[in-house]
């Protein structure tokens, strides 16, 4: 199974990234970087993958209501010419609070956006021609980038309807504070029905989670509950959260043990994610050792 793992931008200089980058190399499949309020994911991917030619680089995610269609597509395309056609699109409405509050965007109906975003994006990271007019967006255009093919496109999604879309509009879905059995109950058989009843080939599965070899979980655990204080604060996370019956997502991290994250590994896998993305936590041993865990498990798994 493809395993990766997650690069914090926040606070880092350009050095510090392609060094996390590099050592991400060393054995696992991606790495993946998110868009807030620091560096550009998009840039950060393509200055990393001109650096680091043997990972590839995922955005987990772009939101889109600040971009419209033919400026992501030409973004994503610049970075599949710079990095030989190695990004991994990820992206997602966002949250309310953000769209809102930081942009100024109304967040009106986000399910039809996603799927007249969706409907301008692809033709256009595929290089033809589009003219489209929807209630939310017009897109008319094309994007050429020599060199350049159509990056895969996953969709943020955990509600039913965003799951729907993502099976018949993008390649997959990447998810967030979502446990083993909300995998397997919910998220991989609502894509998987969406792209079969689509007509589309097997959705890829990506699954981000909180994980640490660390011999004080709870400790960890403890500050893990401080940093991400704000996540329940979000509806989408808290109801996924309520769904789950966890208090917070600090709830959903691995941490003990080689064993303990392993086990949380294999029962993301058995639960049908195709692929993973691990995101370190801890002192930066314990970060270091989580790494090598993974890039271990993705040999043998």
């Amino acid at each position: 199974m493809r395993i990766g793992t997650f690069v914090f931008t926040d606070g880092a200089d350009l050095d510090g990234i392609i060094e996390r980058v590099r050592a991400a190399d060393a054995g696992l499949d991606a790495v993946h970087f998110s868009q807030v309020l620091s560096w550009d994911a998009l840039t950060a991917a393509a200055l990393a993958g001109r650096e680091v030619p043997g990972i590839d680089v995922g955005v987990a995610v772009v939101p889109t209501y600040p971009r419209h269609p033919l400026a992501l597509a030409g973004q994503a395309l610049s970075v599949q010419a710079a990095t030989g056609n190695r990004l991994v699109l990820g992206i997602g409405p966002g949250h309310p609070s953000m769209m809102e509050g930081w942009y100024g965007y109304s967040y009106d109906r986000p399910v039809r956006h996603v799927r007249e975003y969706l409907t301008a994006l692809r033709p256009l990271l595929r290089g033809e021609d589009v003219e489209y007019r929807g209630e939310t967006l017009t897109a008319v255009g094309r994007v050429d980038v020599p060199g350049a093919e159509p990056p895969p496109v996953l969709l943020a999604a955990l509600g039913p309807q965003m799951l729907r879309i993502a099976g018949r509009l993008a390649d997959g879905t990447v998810t967030t504070w979502a446990n083993p059995p909300v995998i397997a109950d919910h998220v991989a058989p609502s894509i998987v029905r969406a792209a079969e009843e689509a007509g589309r080939p097997a959705p890829r599965v990506v699954v981000t989670f909180l994980a640490s070899v660390t011999a004080d979980p709870d400790g960890l655990r403890r500050t893990l509950a401080e940093q991400f204080a704000g996540v329940a604060e979000l509806p989408a996370y808290k109801a996924l959260l309520d769904r789950q019956g966890l208090d917070g997502p600090e709830q959903t991290a691995a941490l003990g043990d080689e064993a303990e994250v392993e086990r949380a590994v294999r029962a993301y896998r058995d639960a049908g994610a195709t692929e993973l993305v691990v995101v370190a936590m801890g002192t930066p041993e314990e970060q270091a050792r989580t790494i090598e865990l993974a890039a271990s498990l993705r040999r043998t798994l």
